[in-house]
C-alpha cells in the first residue's frame, strides 16, 4: 500500500468528518469539543512545571534575606526592610516596610518608586480588598494611603495580597525586628534544598498519574462520538466498492480530523482559561496568565499523541466490528466479552509495583518508571473491566417497568458505549480513592499534635523590650472578642561563674498568669516560689537556695553592659511545675511584680497568650489590629492544633487544585457525551413519543441509562481504589487501613457529578422528544 493511497484515503474520511449538512458539523464539533476539554487540561499540565518555577523565580527575584546574612554598613546604596506580615481571614498579606538610606537604594522589584512615610504601594488584589466592605477591619490595621500599584514583578500571584510602605528611623528597629539592610534584592545565598522524602516523591507521582488519567481516557472516549452513525456511513462505502481495509484508513481520516479540530479547539480553550486564570485562586494558589506557558517539546508531543491516539483508538474498535455494504454486523447480538486478557493489566499493574513493597522507610527508594506504569496500568485495568462488568450485569437484569426495561434493552444492545461514556469518572474515582487512603496512611509521618494547649490560649503577641508589659495587656484585655490575658516575663540567672556558669529559668507574672505554670500552695503579691518538676530544672535544687546570689548578665539577652546581682529572698518557697499554654512544664523561680526584685521585669522577654471568644468570628482580626497599633512589626503567633510539614502540605494543595480543574473536565465531558448519546437516540425518542409512550417515562429511561453504568463504574472504582491504595500503603511501610470515609466521599463526588450532569442534560433530551424530530432531510 503506498504512502499516496494512505494519504488520499485519510482525506476522504476527513472529509467525510465535515461532510453530512449539520449532522456532521454537530457530529464534528462534539468530537472536537470533547477532544478539546482534555487538551485543554494536558496543556494545563504541561505549563505548571513553569508556573511554578516562575513563582519560585519572582520570589527569590523579590528576596531581602539570605540565610547566612551579614552586618553591612549604611551607605548610599543601602535599604532597611522591615518584616510586618500579617494575615486577615485565613489569607496572608505579605508587608514591608522600608526605609532608602541614600540615593541608590535599591529598588523592590514592582515598585516605580519608593513610598514615603505614611504612604503604602499595594498589589492589584490588596486594593480591591481594601475598597470592599469586607476589608473594613484591615483598613484600620493598614492605616496608610495608597499611592501606587506594585507590578506583575513584585508579585508571586495575581490574587496574592502585599504592600510596601515607607517608615522613618527603621534602623533603630534592626535587632529587634525581623529585617534587615540590604544592597540589592534578590537571594543569591539560598541554603541547600533538602532531599525529597521517598515517601513524598511517591505521593507526586501518584498525584499526576491520578489526575491525568481521566483526561487520557476521556479524550479516547471522545474520538469515538458518533460511533454507531460513523459505522453506518462505512457500509455505504462498502456498498459503492471500497473494501475493508480502505473502509477502516477512512474512519481513521475522519478520526484524525475530530482530533486535529480538538487541537485548534483545546488550545483556545487553554489560551481562554489562562486569561480567566488571573481572575482565581484555588487554595491560596494564583497565578498571572504569563506563568502558564507549556514547555514547547512537552505542548509538541501533546500535538503528536493526540491525533496519534485517535487514530489508534478508533482502528482498534473497529477490529470487533464487520462492517459489510448491507450493513454493521454489530447490530446482530454481540458476542461475549473475554475477561482473561482484562484481568492482565491491573495484575501487570499489581507485578511492577509489588517489588517496591516496603521500600518507603529510611533510605528508601522508588523506581520512578516502575510507579507510573503499575499506577497507569491499575488505572487502565478500569477502563479495560469495566464493559465486561456493564455486560455482564445488565444480561442478567430481569423485568420492571416500562422505562426500566426500555433502559436496560438499550445497555443490553451496546453497553460498551455505555461504558465509554463513565469510563473517566470511574478512573477518576479509583485513582482518588488509593491517594486519599496513602494520604490518610502518610498523614501520622507528617503531621502531628502541636505542644500548644488551644483550649487555654489560641494567639501569642510578642511584647517589645521597650513596651511595659502590664498596660499592653491591659490593650488586649480591652480588645473585642478576648476573653482571658496570659501575660508573663522570662529571662535567665546565673550563678556568676565564668564559663561553667549554671543557669535557672526565672518567670515573672502576677499570681494568675504563675498558677498557669505551676501548682501554688497560696499566692499574693511580693511572693516568690522554687518551681520543681520542670523539664528544664537540673539546676532549679542548687541555685533557688535562700540567700543565694544570682546574675543578670545582659551580654546574653542582646543588652550589653547590664550585669546586676539578686539575693534568692529567705522567704521563697516550693510549688510543683504544671504544663503551661505552650505545653512547657517550667522550672527555676517565680516571681511576682510586688517582689524586691521588680528591676527584673524590665529585662524579661514579656509573652502574651490570649484566649478568644469563640462568639466572635472576627477575633483574630481585632486582636491583629490592636497590635498592629502596638507596633506595626508585630505579627500575632496563632496556635493551630496540628502541624503539617510544608511539602506535605504543598502536595495536598496541589493536588486539590488539580482535582478542580479535573472534576470540571469530567463534569464537561460527561456532559458533551450524554448529549453526543442523545443526538444519536433523537429520531427514536421521537418516535416512542410519537406512539405514545410519556416523556416521564422516557426521561426515567435515560436515567436508569446513566445510573446502572455509573453504579457498577463506581463499585468497580471503589474496588481498583482500593486495592492499589493497599498496595501503596504496603510500599510505604504503613499497615493497611480502608479509609472508609474518603471513599465513601469520593464515591459520592462521582455519584453527585453524574446527577449535576443528569439535571443539566433535561432540557434537550425534552426538547428531542418532539415529534418533529422524525423530520429528516
Amino acid at each position: 500500500m503506498s504512502a499516496g493511497q494512505w494519504g488520499r484515503d485519510l482525506a476522504m474520511g476527513a472529509r467525510f468528518a465535515f461532510a453530512g449538512g449539520r449532522e456532521g458539523w454537530i457530529r464534528a464539533l462534539l468530537t472536537a469539543v470533547g477532544v478539546g476539554l482534555g487538551v485543554a487540561l494536558l496543556l494545563l499540565t504541561t505549563a505548571i512545571p513553569n508556573a511554578l518555577a516562575e513563582r519560585d523565580r519572582r520570589e527569590e527575584a523579590r528576596s531581602d534575606h539570605t540565610f547566612s546574612q551579614q552586618e553591612i554598613p549604611k551607605a548610599d546604596n543601602t535599604l532597611i526592610v522591615l518584616d510586618t506580615d500579617t494575615t486577615f481571614r485565613d489569607r496572608d498579606v505579605r508587608g514591608r516596610m522600608v526605609e532608602p538610606e541614600g540615593p541608590r537604594a535599591p529598588l523592590p522589584p514592582g515598585l516605580a518608586e519608593f513610598p514615603a512615610k505614611g504612604e503604602m504601594a499595594v498589589s492589584p488584589a490588596l486594593k480591591e480588598l481594601l475598597a470592599s466592605d469586607d476589608g473594613k477591619l484591615l483598613r484600620e490595621r493598614l492605616p496608610y494611603r495608597i499611592t501606587g500599584t506594585i507590578g506583575e514583578q513584585g508579585l508571586i500571584g495575581s490574587q496574592e495580597l502585599a504592600y510596601f510602605t515607607g517608615g522613618q528611623g527603621l534602623a533603630d528597629r534592626l535587632g529587634s525586628a525581623s529585617g534587615a539592610r540590604i544592597d540589592r534584592f534578590g537571594n543569591s545565598d539560598l541554603a541547600p534544598s533538602d532531599p525529597w522524602d521517598p515517601v513524598l516523591l511517591l505521593l507526586v507521582l501518584v498525584v499526576f498519574v491520578v489526575l491525568l488519567m481521566p483526561v487520557a481516557v476521556f479524550i479516547a472516549a471522545a474520538v469515538r462520538f458518533g460511533g454507531e452513525r460513523r459505522d453506518r456511513r462505512l457500509a455505504a462505502l462498502r456498498l459503492v466498492g471500497s473494501d475493508s481495509r480502505m473502509t477502516r484508513r477512512i474512519a481513521a481520516g475522519e478520526a484524525l480530523a475530530g482530533s486535529v479540530l480538538g487541537l485548534v479547539l483545546g488550545t483556545g480553550f487553554f489560551l481562554l482559561g489562562r486569561q480567566l486564570a488571573a481572575s482565581f485562586e484555588v487554595s491560596r494558589v494564583s497565578v498571572f496568565p504569563s506563568y502558564l506557558n507549556p514547555s514547547p517539546l512537552l505542548a509538541a508531543l501533546v500535538a503528536l499523541a493526540v491525533p496519534t491516539a485517535a487514530v489508534l483508538v478508533t482502528l482498534l474498535a473497529l477490529r470487533g466490528v464487520v462492517i459489510e455494504p448491507l450493513g454493521v454486523v454489530r447490530t446482530a447480538r454481540p458476542t461475549r466479552r473475554r475477561l482473561w486478557w482484562r484481568l492482565v493489566l491491573p495484575l501487570g499493574g499489581l507485578a511492577l509495583l509489588f517489588p517496591m513493597v516496603g521500600q518507603g522507610g529510611d533510605e528508601g527508594t522508588f523506581n520512578q518508571y516502575l510507579v507510573v506504569g503499575g499506577v497507569m496500568l491499575l488505572l487502565v485495568g478500569v477502563t479495560a473491566l469495566l464493559p465486561w462488568v456493564v455486560e455482564t450485569v445488565v444480561a442478567r437484569l430481569g423485568s420492571g417497568g416500562v422505562a426500566w426495561q426500555l433502559a436496560v434493552r438499550r445497555l443490553q444492545l451496546s453497553s460498551g458505549a455505555a461504558a465509554r461514556m463513565v469510563n473517566g469518572i470511574a478512573v477518576a474515582v479509583a485513582g482518588a480513592i488509593a491517594l486519599q487512603m496513602l494520604f490518610a496512611g502518610v498523614e501520622g509521618t507528617y503531621t502531628a499534635a502541636s505542644r500548644y494547649d488551644v483550649s487555654r490560649a489560641q494567639m501569642q503577641v510578642h511584647v517589645p523590650d521597650d513596651l511595659e508589659l502590664a498596660s499592653t495587656a491591659q490593650k488586649f484585655r480591652d480588645t473585642k472578642g478576648v476573653r482571658k490575658v496570659t501575660a508573663m516575663g522570662e529571662t535567665y540567672l546565673t550563678d556568676g561563674r565564668s564559663d561553667t556558669d549554671a543557669i535557672i529559668q526565672v518567670t515573672v507574672g502576677d499570681c494568675a498568669t504563675l498558677r498557669e505554670v505551676a501548682t501554688l500552695p497560696s499566692c499574693r503579691d511580693g511572693d516568690v516560689f522554687a518551681v520543681h518538676g520542670g523539664e528544664y530544672d537540673t539546676d532549679t535544687a542548687g541555685l533557688a537556695q535562700p540567700g543565694k546570689k544570682l546574675w543578670f548578665d545582659g551580654v546574653n539577652d542582646g543588652r550589653p553592659g547590664e550585669r546586676f546581682s539578686w539575693t534568692v529572698p529567705r522567704d521563697i518557697r516550693p510549688a510543683e511545675s504544671r504544663e503551661d499554654p505552650t505545653g512547657t512544664k517550667r522550672g527555676g523561680i517565680l516571681v511576682t511584680p510586688g517582689s524586691p526584685f521588680t528591676t527584673l521585669a524590665r529585662f524579661a522577654e514579656k509573652e502574651l497568650y490570649l484566649s478568644l471568644s469563640p462568639g466572635e468570628p472576627d477575633a483574630y482580626e481585632y486582636v491583629r489590629n490592636t497590635a498592629a497599633a502596638i507596633d506595626p512589626m508585630a505579627d500575632p503567633m496563632v496556635w493551630h492544633a496540628v502541624e503539617r510539614n510544608d511539602r506535605y502540605a504543598t502536595i495536598r494543595t496541589g493536588l486539590s487544585v488539580g482535582a478542580a480543574c479535573v472534576l470540571a473536565l469530567i463534569g464537561a465531558s460527561l456532559l458533551v457525551s450524554q448529549l453526543e448519546q442523545l443526538r444519536e437516540r433523537r429520531k427514536l425518542l421521537s418516535a416512542l413519543v410519537a406512539f405514545g409512550i410519556r416523556r416521564r417515562t422516557l426521561g426515567l429511561s435515560v436515567l436508569w441509562q446513566t445510573a446502572i453504568p455509573i453504579g457498577l463504574g463506581l463499585l468497580l472504582a471503589a474496588a481498583v481504589g482500593t486495592a492499589l491504595g493497599a498496595v501503596l500503603l504496603r510500599m510505604v511501610n504503613t499497615s493497611v487501613r480502608v479509609d472508609w470515609p474518603s471513599v465513601l466521599s469520593m464515591t459520592g463526588i462521582g455519584a453527585g457529578v453524574v446527577l449535576v450532569v443528569t439535571l443539566l442534560s433535561l432540557p434537550p433530551l425534552l426538547k428531542m422528544m418532539r415529534p418533529d424530530g422524525l423530520r429528516t432531510e
